[in-house]
């Protein structure tokens, strides 16, 4: 267990956090990409293209408007089990994300910051459902390899110019990522 990470982007970054959250001894670390924490706050931010599937969300997931089915969302989300996190996270997120919004990364570091729980917390503010950019997509690969490496105890090609060629900003947790202190520091 202590040689296994967690990673997952949209649904598969929902499933890390989840991971984390729901079983915090199984994983030695967590990298989530733009995942949903909290599934109340995710149905209501529904962008207006996937309207014609709310109805599907509602069955499979839970319904917001009953009891029951709220109580349901509450359940499955790692949002209120935020303070169970013991392993690191590195959460990375796009500010236009138009299906799984900024609210959901803000929501869950803002948890574990009040619980006192380390987490790193990269923003792209020019990114949304996932990294386009050539040069976010190779600083999103070279923060989360040298956020993992450590860790698990492998290697890691140094960060060097890539974090300073792109647009991510560092909005917690800097000290977590093997020489991400003095990349920024050199830009």
């Amino acid at each position: 267990r202590d040689k296994v990470a967690i990673a997952g982007g949209s649904y598969g970054g929902y499933a890390m956090l989840a991971g984390l959250a729901f079983t915090p001894d199984v994983f030695a670390c967590g990298v989530d990409i733009v995942g949903p924490s909290n599934l109340e706050t995710l149905l209501e931010t529904i962008p207006p293209y996937w309207a014609p599937m709310v109805k599907i969300f509602h069955e499979r997931m839970g319904d917001p408007s009953t009891p029951e089915g709220l109580a349901a969302l509450k359940a499955a989300s790692p949002l209120y089990k935020a303070d169970q996190i013991i392993k690191p996270l590195l959460i990375l997120q796009g500010a236009n994300d138009p299906r799984v919004k900024q609210s959901e990364s803000d929501q869950i570091v803002g948890a574990m910051k009040e619980a006192g729980i380390p987490v790193t917390y990269v923003l792209f503010p020019d990114e949304g459902h996932g990294f386009a950019r050539p040069v976010n997509s190779i600083a999103d690969s070279a923060i989360s390899e040298n956020f993992i490496a450590p860790i698990l105890g492998g290697r890691a090609e140094p960060i060097g110019g890539t974090v300073a060629a792109s647009t991510a900003r560092i909005l917690e947790g800097t000290e977590y990522v093997t020489g991400l202190k003095e990349a920024l520091k050199e830009a």
